[in-house]
């Protein structure tokens, strides 16, 4: 049989999505429920992620990807600005 709207509708009120639960750390950040701490990266009283290590670990990863961006794109960015610097004095353009 075909269900009318008020009865989808009262089979769907079930279908919200609820919020996370958020729980405080010990170091006073909030976090989501069973889950490490993201700010000093300890759960249930034990330290599980070196925050120090993770920090020196992205930004080697960010200096390298800095020099490999300024070593790829340093040739083709001298190119285009010796191309579009103007030799001598240009006539506006007439419309």
């Amino acid at each position: 049989m075909r269900r009318n709207r008020s009865q989808t509708a009262k089979r769907r009120s079930h279908h919200a999505i609820s919020g996370e639960r958020l729980a405080t750390c010990e170091c006073g950040a909030l976090r989501v429920a069973h889950r490490a701490c993201a700010n000093c990266g300890t759960y249930n009283g034990r330290v599980v992620i070196d925050i120090v290590a993770r920090a020196k670990r992205q930004t080697r990863r960010d200096k390298r990807k800095q020099t490999e961006l300024r070593e790829s794109g340093q040739a083709t960015e001298t190119r285009e600005k010796e191309k579009s610097v103007p030799t001598g004095r240009q006539e506006p353009a007439q419309t």
